[in-house]
């Protein structure tokens, strides 16, 4: 039974003239931070601001890579890219956050992949390999935030790597413990109702509900809130302020 659980958001999203999500009320109720690294989001000037918001807040922050698509915010599927040097963006951009960091004096604790490289790593063992090493490539010591039941996680485990078990409050979950596919219906969860009971089955009772009616064993140790979801500042006072009713303490997994 988990009662104590790491709030994360994906944020830095904003770049260049473009503003995506309200970063700095979002980092007064999160605890860990996973900031774009400039392929999918973010530029240099954005990460350097959000790590500096997130130092004075005492929060966390980690490297949150993805495909090289800006244009789609890195949530298309794209294959063909030669694993070598899929995993030199990857390291990349890893290092590209622990350097900003570095210089702001908030080092990294930790690397979670985003939108579609992270769906497709998740169900598939090769890619799941090449992100495990493309951390271990940077530091060996970072924490991995990752699904529960994944290939990701399982490739992890055996490279050793500290993980960082990842649920969500806003999608729903198969029989087999992966994340409903966005284009099946009920794939995300917009009832706040709903949301908050699924959170408090994980959190509180430590049981995935699938949509099969399955209850899979986890002991989550972060969850996510997304920082470009309309409300999500809301939604995410809300979510805090009805976990700690609830009995749970909101920490980092890692302190910074």
């Amino acid at each position: 039974m988990t009662r104590t659980i790491d709030l994360n958001c994906d944020m830095g999203e904003s770049f260049g003239a473009f503003v995506i999500g309200d970063d700095e009320a979002m980092l007064d109720l999160v605890t860990t931070a996973n900031i774009a690294c400039g392929f999918h989001a973010g530029d240099p000037v954005v990460m350097r601001r959000t790590i500096r918001m997130a130092k004075a807040k005492g929060v966390a922050v980690g490297a949150h890579p993805s495909f090289a698509d800006l244009y789609g915010f890195g949530r298309r599927r794209i294959s063909g890219e030669r694993p070598e040097d899929l995993e030199t963006q990857l390291i990349f951009q890893i290092v590209a956050l622990q350097g900003m960091a570095a210089l702001e004096g908030h080092p990294m604790t930790h690397v979670k992949t985003h939108g579609a490289l992270g769906n497709m790593a998740a169900v598939d063992p090769d890619l799941a390999a090449l992100c495990v090493r493309a951390i271990r490539a940077v530091d060996p010591g970072l924490v991995f935030v990752t699904l529960p039941y994944s290939e990701t996680f399982r490739a992890a485990e055996r490279a050793g790597l500290r993980i960082a078990c990842e649920i969500y409050a806003d999608r729903s979950y198969t029989d087999q413990g992966e994340l409903t596919p966005r284009s099946q219906p009920g794939a995300v969860i917009h009832d706040p109702a709903q949301s908050l009971d699924q959170v408090l089955e994980m959190v509180v009772n430590g049981q995935i509900p699938t949509t099969g009616g399955k209850k899979l064993p986890v002991t989550p140790e972060t969850l996510c809130i997304h920082g470009d979801t309309k409300g999500a500042v809301e939604i995410a006072r809300r979510l805090r302020s009805a976990l700690e009713a609830n009995g749970v303490t909101i920490a980092p997994f890692i302190t910074p």
